[in-house]
């Protein structure tokens, strides 16, 4: 007897199927005709199904005095399965995040800040003296099952008289921890973006991509900058990071329709981008794509299997047997809602994504979308 059967689910390519789980694990997928469960959930061919969505860029440590919230907030509670705080914890307090974390329903990872101090301040990387290898490499080791990548924030608020500098020593930290994916915030300059791009390629992550800052990565024609192209082809991959100063409607538009698409949908959401916008939610920043063209199966690729990949997340990110059984069940609304973006751009967006569950190795959170339809 299956634990769950989820029956007429809508995918993502619109064809249907029943999916089963026994033991947290996807135990069957296709036409299943008749099972026993202990749980059924019928879709009735009118909501959709897809692997548990991946949020790669959030900050959800709790005690941090800056950019705080709660896991399973922004996780579970969103129709979101996993999610991956990008800095907010550096050496000093990563153990204790870890242990809020391993009490949530959400999976919580982590990228290490190479500041050892994290985000308990704007400017973290403005003393050298708080960039220690030594110790990241130790607290690495310690915490490998939580930490999946580190972070570097280069914006001159950020690093301010070091330049390029904690670049240069992060790209050091992530060759010496064996190769590690890099996330890099960019910002406003100094360091100008070519200065940063030159320093990335495989195994890095440029978050806030579609930023309408002078450091964007589209040139005065709305073309790809030549020093971003070059560091793409090297492998360098680019993540949305939307937040509250990451993202131009302007901007994403321009390079969708060059056909430069992310690489990941991600939101860098906290309490207050989450309470009071822009962001909202994961399904919210998903919104604006599809509204901005990329289709369904492009979206919902890049919060599942290029999310899962980016990070190395064996068993998830993909409907297949024997992957965790980490689902998220939405529903599709044409209704236009109106959307902001960080450059006070506000459009009316359709269609919108609206999470009804969250199934983690099995279980089944109902969100407050979902409450009476699941």
């Amino acid at each position: 007897m299956y634990d769950l059967l989820i029956r007429n689910a809508r995918l993502a390519d619109d064809t249907t199927a029943d999916v089963a789980v026994k033991n947290g694990k996807i135990a069957a997928l296709g036409q299943l005709g008749e099972g026993a469960a202990a749980k059924t959930v019928d879709l009735k061919q009118k909501y959709y199904l897809s692997a548990g969505w991946i949020d790669n860029h959030v900050h959800a440590y709790p005690s941090s005095p800056i950019y705080y919230d709660e896991p399973d907030l922004i996780g579970i509670a969103g129709g979101v399965t996993t999610i991956v705080d990008a800095g907010s914890t550096g050496a000093t307090d990563i153990a204790d995040f870890k242990r809020i974390a391993a009490n949530c329903k959400t999976n919580v990872k982590a990228l290490l800040n190479v500041s050892r101090i994290g985000m308990i301040v704007q400017h973290e990387l403005a003393n050298m003296d708080d960039i220690n290898a030594q110790l990241d490499a130790e607290t690495i080791a310690q915490h490998r099952d939580f930490i999946v990548g580190i972070k570097a924030r280069m914006s001159g608020s950020v690093v301010g008289s070091n330049g390029i500098e904690p670049l240069r020593l992060a790209k050091d930290i992530q060759s010496a921890n064996g190769d590690l994916p890099l996330m890099v915030h960019v910002g406003n300059p100094p360091p100008t973006l070519e200065e940063i791009v030159d320093l990335m390629g495989k195994n890095d992550i440029l978050t806030h991509c579609f930023n309408g800052k002078p450091n964007r990565i589209l040139d005065g024609d709305g073309r790809l900058r030549d020093a971003v192209k070059q560091a793409v082809n090297r492998g360098m991959l680019l993540d949305v990071g939307h937040g509250s100063a990451s993202f131009s409607f302007e901007v994403a538009r321009q390079a969708i329709n060059e056909g430069i698409l992310p690489d990941t949908i991600s939101t860098d959401i906290y309490y207050k981008n989450r309470m009071n916008g822009p962001v909202i939610s994961l399904a919210l920043v998903m919104s604006k794509f599809l509204y901005l063209g990329m289709t369904l199966p492009q979206v919902i690729e890049r919060v599942t299997s290029r999310a899962a990949d980016m990070f190395g997340f064996d068993g998830k990110g993909r409907l297949e047997v024997g992957a965790d059984a980490d689902l998220t069940l939405f529903d599709i609304d044409e209704t236009a809602l109106e959307a902001h973006d960080c450059e006070g751009g506000v459009e009316m967006c359709s269609p919108n994504l609206i999470p009804l569950a969250a199934v983690v190795a099995g279980e089944v959170f109902v969100t407050e979308h979902g409450s009476g339809k699941i």
